[in-house]
């Protein structure tokens, strides 16, 4: 096969970073999935579903075929529940006091789909999924620190409430676990996946 265009249904400015940082040049198609009416039983098949809900959404639209397409959704998970975006800067505010002095296991569910391959052939013939996960080990902000966080609206944008790429990271002590999978995407995890597909992660470079 010819190397396919790479389709990211995201519309994480971190992702597409990561990957126009690892040398590909993804289009963007946000998937307009409803996040809030997605269930599932643990934080790390709720990040999974979310991420095949996202990129099965985005391979069946007009203009999409013969492309890769990837979807990945991320979670926070922190005494067995699943913490997205926050809803508003109270919750951000009261999350980040939960958080503080503790360690979190940040989610991320990936699923990769191969539209060139023909649906005949088995669903599972053209499209991986899976979900990898860092524990993250957050510091001690001040409360003046988290006020001040939560009032440059940062937080409200991002799984968790925090990222490491931004206001937040020196209140994060440390990752056990690839550091990209907590900006939102596993590089590591999508050249597996893609090498399941007989995609080479190298032909995918610009």
């Amino acid at each position: 096969m010819n190397s396919p265009r790479l389709v990211l249904a995201s519309a994480s400015p971190a992702r597409l970073a990561l990957l126009r940082q690892a040398g590909m040049a993804p289009e963007v198609v946000v998937s307009g999935v409803d996040e809030d009416a997605v269930e599932a039983r643990t934080p790390a098949e709720l990040a999974r579903v979310l991420a095949e809900a996202k990129a099965t959404a985005v391979a069946g639209r007009d203009g999409v075929a013969g492309a890769l397409v990837i979807g990945c959704d991320s979670v926070l998970e922190l005494d067995g529940r699943a913490l997205g975006k926050p809803v508003d800067e109270a919750d951000a505010t009261t999350r980040w006091k939960d958080m503080r002095g503790r360690a979190g296991v940040l989610h991320t569910g990936h699923c990769v789909i191969d539209t060139r391959v023909p649906a005949d052939c088995g669903e599972r013939a053209g499209r991986r999924s899976e979900t990898a996960s860092t524990t993250v080990h957050f510091g001690e902000p001040t409360d003046a620190e988290i006020a001040a966080y939560v009032a440059s609206g940062e937080p409200l944008h991002v799984a968790g409430a925090f990222t490491l790429d931004g206001r937040s990271g020196p209140f994060v002590d440390g990752i056990e676990g690839d550091h990209g999978n907590v900006l939102g995407l596993s590089l590591p995890t999508l050249r597996k996946m893609l090498r399941e597909l007989d995609v080479e992660i190298t032909d995918l470079w610009a």
